[in-house]
């Protein structure tokens, strides 16, 4: 595993770690006309690096942009000629047109995010902020736990308990209600349940379930599909398809309780759900990330569960700017 599982379709954690050098020197006021010529350099010489600036600016829209204006300008120019060297016209109008429109962020969020999604998050009857966890009654008496960044809406009538996941996690305890159905809906597929405790998770295409009591069974959007998973099991399902079973572990589900909890988890899998927990990047680099990880982290105080992980692990945290963190294994002798 590497660095680019935990952000898919990224550049390798090498030139990420270059590119975040760069744009903490540019902003920090003190490049010289050597450091700006070097730097542009370094952005036409591949492609991965142009990749690479993107992605750090894109993250960076949504915590400090750069703010100096000459730095901003190079950025423009350099961007530009890297795409006439390419022959790039209408990848260069884009981005011409999204940097003038507040930065090459808010192009790449625009390319890599589904504006319908986004809109029907906001407008969820239930959301929760980044790094909160919530619990909610529902009017059955069923209960629901909602992760960071859940959206979630509940239509219950006479012949049916609805609930659709818009984005994020949730746990349900269900309530018995012979009459009433209780379904869970996904953009991949409806989950019912079978007098039941389980979680049901968005993950890129995929929608992640796991059973801890009872049953569920899963009907996927777009095939006939059908399937019944028991306690103890989970499966990931896209539109057409349901995977093989496997077993959860059940401290999976301590993330009610605002804690990860590990044995022998890999760090880059701990990492990824602290991600879900906290603003801006982490990384892991490829020697770090299978790392065996013991013990219960806090998710929701996720800066003091990486300083808990550094203590314990061979591991140095590299903060190159405030929301910008890299993991690598530490120098031989510490």
């Amino acid at each position: 595993m590497s660095s680019s599982e935990l952000h898919p379709d990224e550049p390798s954690f090498k030139a990420l770690e270059q590119a975040a050098e760069w744009f903490a020197l540019l902003r920090s006021g003190e490049a010289s006309p050597v450091d700006q010529n070097n730097w542009q350099g370094w952005l036409a010489a591949h492609a991965e690096h142009r990749h690479a600036w993107q992605y750090v600016e894109r993250i960076s829209g949504r915590f400090e942009p750069i703010q100096n204006s000459s730095s901003r300008q190079t950025a423009v120019q350099s961007y530009c000629l890297a795409n006439q060297r390419l022959g790039r016209r209408r990848q260069l109008l884009l981005g011409l047109g999204a940097l003038a429109g507040g930065g090459l962020g808010g192009w790449l969020a625009w390319q890599h995010t589904s504006l319908s999604n986004t809109v029907l998050a906001w407008s969820a009857e239930h959301r929760t902020a980044q790094g909160e966890v919530r619990k909610l009654l529902l009017p059955d008496g069923s209960t629901v736990w909602l992760s960071s960044e859940t959206a979630l809406n509940h239509d219950f009538r006479s012949d049916q308990r609805l609930l659709s996941l818009v984005a994020g996690e949730i746990l349900i305890e269900t309530a018995a209600d012979a009459n009433r159905p209780f379904l869970v809906n996904t953009r991949q597929g409806q989950l019912r349940a079978l007098g039941t405790r389980f979680t049901v998770r968005l993950d890129g295409q995929e929608t992640l379930l796991a059973v801890y009591q009872g049953a569920v069974q899963i009907d996927t959007v777009s095939s006939q599909t059908s399937r019944i998973v028991h306690a103890g099991q989970q499966t990931r399902l896209s539109r057409s398809h349901i995977a093989d079973t496997a077993a959860v572990a059940p401290e999976r589900q301590n993330w009610v309780k605002g804690m990860i909890v590990t044995d022998n988890t890999p760090l880059l899998d701990v990492v990824r759900e602290l991600q879900r927990y906290r603003g801006g990047y982490l990384s892991v680099s490829p020697e770090a990330a299978q790392l065996p990880v013991i013990g219960s982290y806090p998710a929701t105080e996720p800066d003091r569960a990486l300083s808990m992980l550094e203590g314990v692990l061979p591991i140095r945290i590299k903060r190159t700017l405030p929301w910008w963190i890299s993991i690598e294994l530490a120098q031989t002798g510490r």
